[in-house]
């Protein structure tokens, strides 16, 4: 496979349309045709300030599809991935009843029911196929919504795009529903290299059988196309041969299919037309625009996505992923599609990007504002405009500028970017957001920042964060300050203090002016090299003192039955099986984890460290028959050390467990107890783990430790 030269920017365009044609049909979910004329008309644009809803929220269509294809960097499989081991990822990152899927029940939810079968032992693929679940309920939409990531990491070839969409859609899909995911990533993995509709869709039916329903319904409309120039006209036909009233359950593939088909080719291959189209045409309009607005993005690229309304704006490239992984919930469209590219340049045979050094925020990609906003307070509204350009940038291509105006005494211009749950995301509706910060005390941030030449004097720059505070009210804290004249750039480096447990919401730049003279105008750029943060944090997770806040508790990915603050600030409770709660990032390397666990009535209890999710982590805990165990999970459980310890309920044991290189280490209170050696899992974040009953700690404590 070799990759596309522009390759990267058309991952970037394929990101950016499928949040976009997500974020636009969200609103009017389910709706039909009729009813939209009614009560939107033709959708050109979006709709959620007219719906009163948000326009960046949670949902299935995007979490699924940024989650799911996690599997082939968990696993060194490359092409060879199998579908129990994607199953194996829905199975590590899906919270059960929480997070992801619609979970609508066995036989009415296929995704939920796929799930279950899984949980209960039906491995992928039989775990979504007809002959465990039915031909209605395997062949419901789901196993296409998912399935565009598939096909970015195999740009311009569709035959290996194909393959993979069977095999990732197998674990909760079969039949007809198989056959969709099949032509929709063949075309989106052509699209990186041909442009003509009509060959996209001849070459993605080749990889289905000829007597399926897919195929003949893909040629049918094809037939319309060409008999009825109004798009209008063919949607009656689609609704009157391959309606809902024909293809039962909730949201089946083929009628929704169909739709994907009808916006391509009416469309003529302009994106903003192609999705007014397919959302227009009503049925499941978040899904089908999604899988659209993908594929159109993939073969306009930026360029056309941008000829048309301001999409992009609104957006800010922001996007959310609540999975048991919640250090990547709060992420951005850059962001994944790094991961994404990354993970095609691998099959490719080619080493990772990393750009500026692996900076979080490097904004190299044309237009990428990587979810920075301006301030929209009153003492900030109006005085800053953020515009991605082309150089001032010392390792890197491009930057993010900061266009500043009136910055008379008592007014700021100021950006920031979420590193946890928004103020105006907290209740998020329909799929909540969760997610852990990431961005903790203890880390060092760093910024470089350069001042346009033909800036009227200097301004000051300094780094701030917001964080929630014991009642759970946003405050702030500055950091280090520079001032920048014309000309020139400043670094800023800040290790973050001690919060007394209080999450880290948001990081931003500020700048303030001087006095200039009365005919100087007062405005100017300042640009935004990157923004990043390295280390380990040096962190006490507690309730903060003297409130009674509620958002330290959610910065905690919980899957087990109960995490309550009752006279300890961790009381976690599990009625079958094992549950935990989990903190941090996947950036976390070599660190001591330490906690004074209490066990109640329990079967097990302990620590975790290097948690990749709830099937993927090491773990030192208290084990049943008088046992203490250091433990593997990692596609099943595998003891690494085990001693005698008659411990005991309602005492006190101090334990600290310690992952440095491939070393890790474990302790009661001053004795060691085991050290092994094992490099299975390299990095990520923690846990407090309980089995079958409850346990309580006051504290969780993280420092970190050399790099050996």
């Amino acid at each position: 496979m070799t990759l596309p030269s522009d390759y990267i920017e058309r991952v970037y365009a394929g990101v950016l349309g499928k949040i976009i044609g997500v974020y636009l049909g969200r609103p009017f979910e389910g709706w039909t045709y009729d009813r939209i004329m009614a009560e939107l008309g033709e959708i050109w644009y979006y709709v959620h300030e007219k719906r009163h809803v948000p326009l960046i929220v949670t949902d299935d269509d995007i979490s699924g599809t940024f989650t799911f294809l996690r599997a082939l960097d968990d696993y060194a499989s490359g092409r060879k991935i199998t579908p129990a081991q994607i199953g194996q990822t829905w199975m590590n990152y899906l919270i059960e009843e929480q997070s992801v899927l619609w979970w609508g029940g066995l036989g009415n939810s296929t995704e939920h029911t796929a799930y279950l079968r899984m949980k209960h032992g039906i491995p992928a693929p039989a775990s979504g196929s007809i002959a465990v679940n039915g031909k209605t309920v395997a062949e419901q939409i789901g196993a296409q919504i998912f399935i565009d990531g598939w096909a970015m990491v195999a740009p311009g070839d569709p035959e290996l795009a194909a393959e993979l969409a069977r095999k990732a859609g197998s674990v909760s899909h079969d039949g007809e529903a198989l056959y969709g995911a099949q032509v929709l990533a063949a075309m989106e993995a052509l699209a990186f290299v041909e442009s003509d509709v009509e060959r996209l869709i001849s070459t993605a039916v080749t990889f289905i059988p000829r007597d399926s329903v897919i195929y003949r319904m893909v040629q049918d409309i094809r037939e319309w196309h060409a008999k009825y120039p109004d798009w209008r006209m063919a949607r009656q036909q689609i609704e009157a041969h391959y309606g809902y009233d024909k293809y039962g359950g909730n949201c089946h593939m083929v009628p929704n299919h169909a739709l994907i088909h009808l916006g391509l080719l009416y469309g003529a291959g302009d994106f903003q037309k192609s999705l007014m189209i397919c959302n227009t045409s009503g049925w499941d309009t978040d899904c089908n625009s999604g899988n659209l607005g993908c594929l159109m993005g993939i073969r306009n690229g930026l360029a056309g996505i941008d000829l048309g309304p301001d999409w992009r704006g609104p957006l800010s490239d922001r996007l959310y992923l609540p999975t048991a992984d919640g250090g990547r919930a709060v992420t951005d469209a850059v962001q994944q599609t790094y991961f994404i590219a990354n993970l095609g340049r691998k099959l490719a045979g080619l080493k990772p990007l990393a750009p500026k050094g692996g900076a979080r925020f490097h904004f190299e990609l044309p237009g990428a504002v990587q979810g920075f906003l301006p301030d929209e307070s009153p003492e900030g509204r109006g005085n800053l405009a953020l515009e991605n350009v082309a150089g001032h940038s010392q390792r890197g291509k491009r930057s993010l500028a900061l266009h500043y105006r009136h910055l008379a005494p008592g007014r700021h211009a100021q950006a920031a970017t979420a590193t946890f749950i928004p103020p105006d995301t907290l209740k998020m509706p329909h799929y909540g957001l969760q997610a852990s910060p990431t961005l903790y005390p203890g880390q060092v941030v760093s910024t470089r920042l350069e001042a346009d030449s033909a800036n009227p004097g200097p301004v000051t720059a300094r780094l701030f964060l917001n964080f929630y505070d014991a009642q759970d009210q946003p405050c702030r804290q500055d950091g280090p300050q520079g001032m920048l004249y014309p000309g020139q750039a400043h670094e800023l480096t800040w290790r973050i203090g001690d919060l007394g447990g209080c999450p880290i919401f948001e990081v931003g730049i500020e700048l303030t002016g001087s006095q200039t003279t009365p005919s100087a105008p007062d405005k100017g750029t300042v640009y935004l090299d990157y923004l990043a943060w390295d280390g380990e944090p040096e962190v006490t997770f507690t309730a903060p003192a003297g409130g009674r806040g509620q958002l330290w508790k959610r910065t905690w990915t919980c899957s087990a039955s109960a995490f309550e603050s009752r006279g300890e600030p961790f009381r976690i409770i599990q009625n079958e099986g094992r549950g935990m709660i989990i903190q941090g990032t996947r950036q976390w390397t070599n660190y001591r984890l330490e906690a004074d666990l209490v066990p109640h009535m329990l079967t097990a209890c302990g620590i975790a460290a290097r948690v990749q999710g709830l099937q993927r982590y090491y773990a030192l805990l208290l084990a049943p028959q008088g046992k203490v165990r250091l433990v593997r999970a990692l596609d099943g459980e595998t003891v690494l050390a085990e001693a005698d310890l008659a411990w005991r309920y309602e005492q006190t044991y101090p334990l600290a467990l310690e992952v440095q290189g491939d070393w890790i280490r474990a302790w009661l209170g001053d004795a060691q107890l085991f050290e092994v050696q094992d490099g299975s899992l390299p990095s990520g974040g923690v846990a407090l783990v309980c089995e079958e009953g409850r346990m309580a700690t006051d504290a969780v404590r993280v420092r970190p430790l050399p790099t050996p």
